[in-house]
């Protein structure tokens, strides 16, 4: 009998585009601005949730993240604000999760005080690396004392904390990131987010690499340090319950998880993306991503989005599967005929499935499919194949 997954959930995510600075790898939609007028992109952000708000009356509302840019920048009375007009606008599950990315440069105990005090319950601190040569190739603004600094006052402050960490740097051995992943975990409470350093284009890092200049582990030690991260987590009691991201049962992301499970959340601010159900049809939008047309448009038309793409079945199968296969828990099949109105072999390709299943990529049981840990490790190349 076919067994149902765990409920998405319905999630609400606010984008804050602005930083104080560029990070050389990061092709987030982040900008530096000199000034911010703060009540007007807090009235916008609340024009656009009450467009959002109409379109989904009657949903319940379980996850709220602010992220960015540097979402910590904003003023703390921004985020009451908005958490005030999500529980006037939609009901709201207990013990809803709302979490906030703060980087350490942004971090002192009144702010923190402040942002627990208007609602936050959960932070995201983006600590990328725990010493500071690596601190200042990667662009970043904090040293690693603050860094760890950071990390204790969020222990002070809120019930529930993360931290990012980025490996495979320029000549980093297995040894070395060992040793720092063994230091992350003298601070790493429930949850650590741990992201392998790719090159994106549009980043500053990107014509370096081009021109050699800039040169990246090869696969071989990359795999290492993947299977070594793995491992190091797995003993300390943190496993991975998605491909980078690594936490003692019951203390999972439920916003991300709303993501990686295919709910619904609602994507509020410039470049957000969102994913709605409306009378039975599926709906992906995206706000313009320059902040300045964004803020214009929401305050001509309430909203900063172009008209919603109704996704299509196939594609919804396929988004649920690049998504789902990023979790441990895999894919309940339930999901897919819900999604799709079919199962599992009228939507991949039986042949190729067969060969990841018997080459040790993928397990599929009546209820799930599932990528394995190797599988994981290769999922662009798994679902390449599956999806072709």
């Amino acid at each position: 009998m076919l067994q149902v997954t765990p409920d998405p959930g319905f999630g609400i995510y606010i984008h804050w585009p602005f930083c104080k600075s560029k990070c050389p790898y990061c092709d987030f939609n982040s900008h530096v601005r000199e000034r911010i007028e703060h009540d007007r992109w807090r009235a916008a952000l609340l024009r656009e949730l009450d467009h959002y708000a109409d379109a989904t009356a009657g949903r319940k509302v379980t996850s709220v993240f602010f992220g960015g840019g540097t979402p910590s920048l904003m003023e703390p009375a921004t985020v009451a604000a908005v958490l005030e007009r999500i529980a006037a606008r939609w009901p709201v599950a207990d013990g809803l999760e709302v979490t906030l990315e703060a980087n350490p440069t942004s971090v002192e105990a009144d702010k923190f005080r402040a942002f627990r005090a208007a609602g936050i319950n959960r932070v995201s601190l983006g600590i990328q690396a725990l010493d500071d040569a690596s601190l200042k190739f990667l662009g970043r603004q904090h040293n690693a004392a603050e860094a760890t600094g950071a990390i204790a006052l969020a222990a002070k402050t809120f019930d529930r904390f993360s931290f990012d960490l980025i490996y495979a740097r320029p000549g980093q051995t297995v040894a070395a990131w060992e040793a720092e992943l063994t230091r992350a975990l003298d601070y790493a409470v429930g949850h650590l987010s741990v992201y392998q350093l790719t090159i994106e284009e549009g980043t500053a890092f990107f014509p370096l690499h081009a021109r050699g200049e800039l040169v990246l582990p090869d696969e071989d030690l990359a795999g290492d340090l993947y299977e070594a991260t793995h491992s190091l987590l797995n003993r300390a009691g943190l496993p991975a319950y998605e491909i980078s991201n690594h936490a003692r049962p019951g203390e999972e992301s439920r916003h991300n998880l709303t993501y990686w499970r295919y709910g619904d959340y609602v994507g509020v601010g410039p470049g957000a993306h969102g994913r709605l159900t409306l009378d039975g049809e599926k709906f992906a939008t995206r706000a313009h991503r320059a902040p300045e047309i964004w803020l214009e448009r929401v305050e001509r038309d309430g909203f900063g989005a172009a008209t919603p793409d109704a996704i299509d079945r196939d594609a919804r199968g396929s988004e649920l599967l690049m998504m789902g296969l990023r979790l441990r828990e895999g894919v309940a099949r339930a999901r897919l005929i819900e999604e799709t109105g079919r199962d599992l072999p009228d939507l991949v390709d039986a042949r190729a499935l067969d060969r990841l299943v018997s080459g040790g990529f993928l397990e599929v049981t009546d209820a799930t499919l599932r990528a394995t840990h190797e599988g994981r490790q290769r999922l662009n190349a798994v679902l390449g194949a599956l999806l072709a």
